[in-house]
């Protein structure tokens, strides 16, 4: 009897140190790609935060939604669409995608980042809300506003996402 609970007590630690090796490395993994996701953020913020900056005082958009609604619509820069459209913002229109590498898709292509920065910040200049909000620095009227405009098709989840992508990495401190 006494063989028999000390080989139950030794299977036992056995599985327990097995789960507890488990679930350390799945902890080591999340921890990894949160790191990964927050130095993605922060270099595509350091990258473009300069054009943001500019396009913000020519357009009276602010620096936060500009960026916020980038990070967000592009993945830090790291989607398809980001990648080969140069299209951060994820806003629909003409590309020749499918001519050049038979990928089918009804995001507009740009020429550049630079391009998709200014035609973002000209479409909100072309919204109801814009002369009421122009150069106002307060992020959450913006981001109801452009949320209740059409601008996603899931606007209360878009807004959700793009307040926690502004608060996360302190846009606000840019305007």
């Amino acid at each position: 009897m006494k063989n028999r609970q000390q080989f139950t007590t030794v299977a036992n630690l056995k599985t327990t140190v097995r789960i507890l090796i488990r679930a350390g490395l799945l902890l080591l993994f999340a921890f990894f790609i949160l790191c990964q996701s927050a130095s993605a953020q922060s270099k595509y913020i350091k990258k473009y935060r300069p054009m943001a900056d500019s396009l913000s005082n020519i357009y009276g958009v602010p620096t936060s939604i500009i960026l916020g609604v980038a990070l967000l619509e592009s993945a830090s820069g790291t989607s398809r669409n980001c990648k080969l459209l140069h299209n951060h913002f994820g806003i629909v229109g003409k590309n020749n995608l499918f001519k050049t590498k038979k990928i089918r898709t009804r995001y507009k292509q740009y020429p550049d980042s630079q391009a998709s920065y200014v035609d973002f910040c000209k479409l909100m200049t072309r919204k109801r809300f814009y002369p009421t909000l122009k150069d106002n620095s307060d992020y959450t009227l913006w981001v109801d506003a452009i949320s209740k405009s059409g601008y996603s098709e899931v606007p209360q989840y878009w807004k959700t996402k793009v307040l926690e992508t502004i608060k996360k990495n302190k846009l606000s401190e840019f305007d």
